[in-house]
């Protein structure tokens, strides 16, 4: 898995796999991951489609556990659910910030 763009589907180990531009190393995704995420069936299919539809979060997620966990280049590493709602979270949270107000006691 050399190309930028590049994904694909690992069999042996029922995940999506993506490259991470810059990194040197696929992400991958266990299938099972996508459960909280797909309703219905969980298939190569459905996973990658979900993967086409959210790729730039999935980017972001990648990135963030790259720079987190400073993983090495061309090191793999791998996503979960959590990683991808808290890119996804924080794309959203990209808007006008909410007002908060502390109650004194």
């Amino acid at each position: 898995m050399t190309e930028e763009n590049a994904v694909d589907w690992s069999d042996d180990l029922d995940c999506l796999r993506f490259s991470v531009p810059g990194h040197g190393a696929p992400c991958a995704m266990h299938r099972l991951a996508f459960k909280v995420l797909i309703d219905g069936a969980l298939t190569e299919q459905t996973c990658r489609a979900y993967f086409v539809a959210n790729r730039e979060a999935f980017l972001a997620a990648a990135c963030n556990k790259i720079e987190r966990l400073s993983i090495p280049f061309e090191r793999s590493l791998h996503i979960n659910s959590r990683d991808l709602r808290r890119a996804m979270t924080a794309e959203d949270a990209q808007g006008p910030a909410r007002l908060c107000r502390v109650l004194d006691r």
